[in-house]
């Protein structure tokens, strides 16, 4: 019993750790953009390590095929278009679609 303790610890940890990543990353991403995207890369090792899942705000803020940490307007578009949200990454075109409107969970 004390296995499944100390697991839901280190995963409480890995939360933490997840989310302060993606901090750091929104705070180095004016002066370097490299160690944000670097950071992105950690959060998503630690989460696969740990198996956490990255919450829906944070999942949002990086390219799925790139890992770049997108900014809107920056090295990121987001367009409405029928009921849904388009982000396309400006690094390698990648495009994510999210639903409009849908109540959260």
């Amino acid at each position: 019993m004390a296995d499944t303790s100390r697991k839901s610890g280190s995963r409480r940890l890995a939360r933490e750790r997840i989310t302060l990543l993606f901090a750091r990353a929104a705070e180095f991403y004016p002066e370097n953009p490299e160690w944000s995207n670097r950071c992105v890369v950690l959060a998503r090792k630690i989460g696969m390590r740990h198996r956490v899942r990255i919450e829906r705000p944070l999942k949002r803020r990086f390219c799925r095929r790139c890992n770049t940490y997108l900014v809107p307007g920056s090295n990121a578009r987001i367009r409405i278009h029928r009921g849904f949200v388009i982000i396309t990454c400006l690094v390698c075109g990648h495009r994510s679609r999210y639903p409009v409107g849908r109540p959260q969970p």
